[in-house]
């Protein structure tokens, strides 16, 4: 069974403002697809997270495996989503059909327990609208419990081939792609592979050349549900497997390229937040933002291992 919802565009060309004045209006156009699968309880705040973006074209594909769990009742009276509802090989399948009927000019892919923070797309469009040779965007991420609250938080870096047998610095919630990246370089996400597959998509990115920048911006949120994929025993297995594929001299030099990970998220400043507050959809709010304070930041996440 399968539904197709579609939500339009925003306008784009000219406009006139109140006073008279014409404008050209011509926004970045984002497709972010969610791979879902037995999500019901955190689908609705990924939607709303994505929803309320402002300022940006956004449309939204939900591409779910035929869950059994009151998804697909959720998404057949959800109006601001496009929702295929069909089997696939997993969830880098899933993300790659999703991303495949995507007709933005910028792409993403956000699960089911994470969501954007307001204003993220506006800044992500524009930092693009502002280095228009760059094919790719990494930006920081808010790592949370359950209910919300603050665990630690992610700055990306941008991806170095050696780096990141050893240090993976990207979150994919935070993690924003041209459309010719996937449509036109024909990147794809590896489907062999089950909890590593973003790992295995950006090393292939910076196999092939793509340019990545770095937006020093939180824009995402990342929920430590306990029972994430990274966290799964077969993350275990493939982390395994892709260490033993390292070159040797990665291997022998395994210290020294930690080290250097530290010291470059140093300069960034990721030791050296102020609390601060931030505003996201909680299961006791889905469909309101609530806002939460980090009274501690950290940049230290304990429970994740690193990829």
């Amino acid at each position: 069974m399968k539904y197709l919802l579609l939500t339009p565009w925003f306008a784009r060309g000219n406009q006139v403002d109140r006073s008279g004045h014409l404008h050209q209006f011509c926004p970045v156009r984002f497709s972010i697809v969610t791979p879902s699968f037995r999500s019901a309880q955190w689908l609705p705040l990924c939607i709303a997270s994505v929803a309320d973006q402002e300022g940006v074209a956004v449309e939204h594909i939900v591409q779910d495996s035929c869950s059994d769990d009151g998804t697909q009742e959720i998404l057949a009276r959800e109006p601001r989503v496009r929702a295929f509802i069909e089997k696939d090989r997993g969830m880098y399948d899933a993300v790659n059909r999703g991303l495949t009927r995507a007709t933005g000019d910028v792409l993403a892919y956000l699960n089911c327990d994470e969501q954007f923070l307001p204003g993220a797309l506006k800044a992500v469009s524009d930092h693009f609208e502002a280095n228009p040779h760059l094919d790719a965007i990494v930006s920081d991420t808010i790592v949370t419990d359950t209910r919300g609250d603050y665990i630690c938080h992610r700055c990306a870096l941008a991806p170095g081939r050696h780096q990141m047998w050893v240090r993976f610095p990207v979150l994919t919630c935070a993690l924003f792609i041209r459309s010719k990246v996937f449509h036109g370089m024909g990147i794809r996400c590896d489907t062999a592979w089950r909890a590593l597959g973003d790992w295995v998509w950006v090393m292939e990115m910076v196999r092939r050349g793509v340019r990545f920048g770095v937006l020093p911006v939180m824009t995402s949120t990342f929920a430590d549900t306990g029972d994430n994929l990274c966290l799964h025993p077969v993350a275990l297995e493939e982390r395994a497997r892709k260490w033993a594929m390292a070159p040797a001299w990665v291997r022998t030099m395994k210290y020294p390229f930690i080290l250097k990970y530290r010291l470059e998220l140093a300069a960034r400043g990721a030791m050296n937040y102020k609390p601060f507050d931030y505003s996201l959809h909680t299961l006791e709010s889905p469909a309101r933002r609530v806002t939460k304070h980090a009274a501690n930041p950290s940049s230290f996440w304990n429970r994740r291992p690193s990829v």
